[in-house]
């Protein structure tokens, strides 16, 4: 009977603990502000959000410091500069467009394959590459030769790789024009595939991080346009840096246009800069035409990567003045008028030397001496790569595999081999060929 007695009183103790239990977690639900592992908040308010029809968002503001006509806004804080780094800045952004005439018409002309210019996109491409540290690692689309130049990419090696001749050191001829790469300058070798550096970009940045030696002092920038963000690997490259952080600055060039298609048929959202929240990663869009802008957010943007060890999305809004490469005839897809409003009045080269004149710091003369210094120089680089054989043939075969070269690489030399000795000397179209070959395709013959 006395143990039945405990057993009652155990039994009431343990009901009582069960209802104020009760009541404690049922007070806890009432007075919940947000859910369980989560910041979001509690609302009664059944409403949808969007932040390109108008409703109570905002859209995302574009970051600017110089206006149309090289004048400080009101409230804009100049990034640190003086005359020595503006008139770098100046010269290489003009550089680029002397480059690109050239190397366009010499496409034309049929003495290379392929050429892309990067006209309208100077101040997005120089501005970031004056930023970031000489020793981050760049894994560049295709418009990112300003990147090399600034960090002392000669013009030899731009026509060298363009022409794919014997002393071209990105590729030893394999690889397209425009498709450089520069170990030494911490230039990762660009790949045609769109996308494909932006999940890479990632990895690389995870290795910097796992590298005591770089962890605190290098990150990983990866420039892309708005269309390659259309594709898979730009969500695959954003997700892993930001769930196994890394420090990789994400470049997004909005040009308006991927090949011919404009920027308002690849997305509704607010560009690309929108899907930097959903990924957890901080995120800025600036002007891309206003390099002193450009510079100050690259240059917040490495810091935060470094200092937070995570990733950061940064879109430049410019205009690709240009067509999208010599396969492309942009007039077919938008008006001439369109683009010759755009080069006139948002010219990113414009809006800086502007700048630079109203510091003192350029007139125009200079003007006239830099563009007939750049011109010459360049024309120089050209006539001389021009002049220079390609690589011997037997080049196609190496640098694949590490080690001992595998069969497959072993036939299908032996296979090339023995088609120039078939008709290497006795077909003119393959003998007119093998002449611009360093060796004429000796090193396959073995004479």
């Amino acid at each position: 009977m006395i143990r039945n007695l405990k057993l009652a009183a155990i039994s009431r103790t343990a009901s009582g603990s069960v209802v104020k239990a009760r009541k404690i977690c049922y007070t806890a639900a009432r007075r919940q502000e947000h859910l369980p592992n989560s910041s979001s908040p509690i609302t009664p308010k059944l409403e949808f959000f969007n932040s390109v029809t108008g409703s109570s968002e905002k859209q995302i503001p574009t970051y600017r410091v110089l206006d149309g006509v090289g004048k400080p806004i009101d409230g804009a804080e100049l990034p640190e500069i003086d005359e020595a780094l503006a008139r770098k800045l100046y010269e290489t952004m003009q550089l680029l467009p002397t480059l690109d005439n050239v190397l366009y018409n010499v496409q034309r002309q049929g003495k290379i394959s392929f050429y892309m210019t990067a006209h309208g996109e100077e101040a997005t491409i120089v501005g970031s590459a004056a930023a970031l540290a000489m020793d981050d690692e760049v894994l560049g689309q295709y418009r990112e030769m300003g990147v090399l130049l600034w960090r002392g990419f000669s013009l030899e090696n731009v026509m060298n790789q363009c022409f794919g001749n014997e002393l071209d050191t990105s590729g030893k001829g394999r690889q397209m024009p425009v498709h450089f790469g520069s170990p030494q300058h911490h230039f990762h070798t660009i790949s045609s595939p769109l996308a494909t550096q932006i999940p890479q970009a990632a990895g690389v940045a995870y290795a910097l991080r796992r590298t005591p030696s770089r962890r605190s002092r290098s990150i990983a920038a990866c420039f892309f346009g708005e269309g390659a963000a259309s594709e898979g690997d730009f969500h695959a490259g954003l997700l892993l840096a930001s769930t196994i952080p890394s420090p990789a600055l994400f470049i997004a060039r909005n040009n308006g246009f991927a090949i011919s298609t404009p920027s308002t048929e690849q997305f509704y959202g607010d560009g690309i800069a929108s899907r930097g929240p959903g990924y957890g990663i901080d995120t800025i869009r600036v002007d891309g035409n206003d390099v002193l802008a450009v510079i100050s957010a690259v240059r917040e943007a490495r810091r935060r990567c470094l200092e937070q060890g995570r990733a950061v999305l940064l879109e430049a809004m410019t205009y690709r003045v240009g067509h999208h490469s010599t396969s492309d005839d942009s007039f077919a897809y938008r008006a001439r008028s369109e683009v010759e409003d755009r080069k006139r009045i948002d010219n990113p080269i414009a809006r800086f030397r502007l700048f630079m004149e109203s510091q003192g710091w350029w007139n125009a003369d200079e003007e006239t001496e830099l563009k007939a210094r750049l011109k010459a120089n360049v024309m120089k680089a050209f006539k001389k790569a021009e002049g220079l054989k390609r690589c011997e043939i037997g080049e196609l075969f190496t640098d694949v595999y590490g080690g001992e070269q595998p069969w497959n690489i072993k036939e299908q030399r032996e296979e090339l081999a023995g088609l120039l000795k078939k008709y290497g000397e006795t077909w003119e179209p393959w003998r007119t060929e093998l002449a611009k070959f360093k060796n004429k395709g000796q090193d396959l013959l073995g004479r």
